[in-house]
């Protein structure tokens, strides 16, 4: 009886830590393609990072800036006359 009762907790340990080996499996698969998804996202949202900073500098170019200034707002630098220094 012994044997018996001995040989049944064996296969039901068996059985239990079988299910916990295919939990433990499956779990693994489904947060590998989690963290696979989201280094997919990070990587795409370093590319358009870089983007971004290439066309603020584009942007901020002091040339750009200068031609911006001149064609949309009509500034231009003044002459030697319109020029006054204010002395304390």
């Amino acid at each position: 009886m012994t044997g018996r009762l001995l040989l049944t907790v064996l296969v039901l340990a068996n059985v239990v830590t079988a299910l916990g080996v295919v939990h433990a499996r499956h779990r693994h698969r489904v947060l590998f393609v989690e963290v696979s998804r989201l280094e997919k996202a990070r990587d795409e949202l370093n590319i358009a990072f870089g983007q971004l900073q290439l066309e603020q500098a584009t942007w901020a170019e002091s040339n750009r800036i200068d031609q911006v200034a001149r064609d949309r707002l009509g500034m231009k630098f003044p002459e030697g006359a319109e020029i006054v220094v204010i002395r304390p």
